[in-house]
């Protein structure tokens, strides 16, 4: 398993940056519910340089390697050592209008435009920068499992995503969101094919697009 460190912000603090933060999204594959983003600028006094169980980000890590009850634990210990974090949510009407990725994009702008203070840098996962933005940014392919911010911010918008599938699953309990979050599981193809689809699925994706 491959654990992420803390090398790349500590370079930028060296470089004379003051705030740095990581950026991630969650939610482009399923079929149903919003695209959630999260930025995270963790305290910079709180994470030493060597990596051992002792350390409260010994665990933290890219959000799709982690168990739900794990992520439950992590999320804390993030919040309780951030400068700050802010979360950004766009939701299916939205991603129907514009498309995944621009949707994706403007959730991450959004949490990080919620942020109590904007950094001075900040690591983007993916292929690309966000657009229009006035602040020194990277996007690292890979991220989530490379930088330690942005592995803390995949975990807050996961865990922040799969609250909003909780709700929905007690709206539409008969689709089993809790279980699956919306993504296109075997499971959840079968509750479509059954029921036909809910006001929160995504009417411009393909498998969707088939029972509008």
């Amino acid at each position: 398993m491959r654990f992420p460190t803390y090398k790349f912000e500590r370079k930028k603090y060296l470089e004379g940056f003051t705030r740095v933060a990581g950026c991630d999204e969650v939610g482009i594959g399923p079929l149903a519910g919003p695209v959630v983003a999260a930025t995270v600028i963790l305290d910079p006094q709180s994470i030493g340089l060597k990596r051992s169980k002792s350390k409260w980000w010994y665990r933290v890590r890219d959000s799709k390697t982690t168990s739900e009850q794990e992520r439950e634990q992590l999320v804390e210990f993030i919040r309780d050592h951030s400068l700050d974090f802010a979360i950004g949510v766009v939701s299916h009407e939205t991603i129907d209008k514009i498309n995944i990725q621009q949707a994706a994009m403007l959730a991450m702008r959004q949490s990080l435009e919620n942020l109590k203070k904007l950094p001075d840098f900040l690591f983007v996962d993916g292929l690309h920068k966000i657009h229009d933005l006035n602040l020194s940014q990277a996007a690292v392919v890979d991220g989530d499992a490379k930088i330690l911010s942005i592995a803390a911010a995949s975990i807050v918008a996961k865990v922040a995503r799969d609250k909003i599938l909780a709700k929905l699953h007690e709206l539409y309990p008969k689709f089993g969101f809790v279980q699956h979050k919306g993504y296109p599981t075997q499971a959840h193809k079968a509750a479509i094919r059954k029921y036909g689809l809910t006001p929160v699925h995504r009417k411009s994706f393909a498998f969707v697009q088939q029972y509008l």
